[in-house]
């Protein structure tokens, strides 16, 4: 599903490659059947936001947002467990149910980071993939909460995520 690779993309540090690609991008959504409209112009306006910005702008801003600020990690695990050791065994489980779905990550990569499961949420089928955020929601929630707070132009991306699961969760 493309919506997930593309709020993924967006979401990842970002680099001089998205920033470049940016026009590529908004064809693909103004293209997509499966984004609705309210979400197309989230993305639009954000991608706009990022265009106003130099790349350094760009990258200082997502450090500050979730480089520096805990409440606002991209690692949904560290929302739950914090720096607790009960951190460790969650992030095996993840990453032997990605083994088990055929589902590769980079080396070095950590399972819970959102733009990672959002690569893997990517490659499900629509319900599959609503079931998969519906389980991580309670987690999104937080984070879209704390990003809003903050005023975050990241914060509307992670609405997104927190629509599509509360939606899954009543179907």
């Amino acid at each position: 599903m493309r919506l997930y690779k593309i709020i993924s993309n967006l979401l990842d540090y970002p680099d001089r490659e998205i920033i470049e690609n940016l026009d590529e991008l908004i064809q693909i959504i103004d293209n997509s059947f499966e984004i609705n409209r309210s979400e197309k112009e989230v993305l639009l306006i954000f991608i706009n936001w990022m265009r106003g910005q130099s790349v350094i702008e760009i990258q200082q801003e997502y450090v500050k947002t979730f480089d520096m600020t805990p409440d606002h990690s991209l690692h949904l695990t560290h929302h739950i467990f914090g720096d607790d050791k009960g951190r460790g065994p969650a992030l095996i489980d993840l990453q032997e149910h990605f083994k088990s779905e055929g589902f590769e990550m980079k080396p070095g990569e950590i399972p819970d980071y959102l733009p990672l499961l959002l690569e893997y949420v990517a490659t499900l089928d629509e319900h599959d993939a609503g079931a998969f955020l519906a389980d991580a929601n309670k987690i999104i929630k937080i984070l879209s909460k704390n990003l809003s707070k903050a005023n975050s132009p990241f914060a509307e991306l992670t609405k997104i995520l927190e629509n599509r699961a509360r939606t899954a969760e009543t179907t």
